[in-house]
């Protein structure tokens, strides 16, 4: 008889933790289509790494993004970095990957990210999600 509890007791065990995976599962799928589409992002794009850092440098000693972009990046320079809004699959994936993430912020107290793509060293900040 003892035999018989266990194989029950397992059996219940297992299927509670089925059940359990599979709720998660849904609010996962759930949580993952209710993120933003599409972002207004900007970004300073660098070919050389050193240069990147210097841009960061003055990012983080309280520059303003946009006139660090104008003055650093090798792309968007004249609209401060400016990519615009931009939905979901429309960018480089690992760029799009670290932009997602982002929280929005203002170009004069931004929240950055960075990441290197086949283009060169991206420092990246998110200005609005919907």
């Amino acid at each position: 008889m003892g035999k018989d509890k266990k194989a029950s007791g397992s059996g219940s065990g297992s299927k509670g933790g089925k059940d359990a995976g599979n709720k998660d599962a849904g609010k996962d799928a759930g949580k993952a289509s209710k993120g933003a589409q599409s972002i207004n992002v900007r970004h300073i794009l660098c070919e050389k790494h050193g240069k990147k850092e210097e841009a960061l440098a003055k990012i983080r000693d309280g520059a303003d993004f946009g006139a660090v972009a104008r003055e650093y990046s090798e792309d968007k320079a004249r609209t401060g970095g400016s990519l615009g809004w931009k939905q979901k699959g429309t960018l480089d994936p690992e760029f799009e990957k670290v932009a997602f993430a982002l929280e929005t912020s203002s170009t004069s107290s931004p929240k950055i990210g960075e990441v290197k793509t086949q283009f060169g060293y991206h420092i990246i900040m998110v200005e609005g999600k919907k």
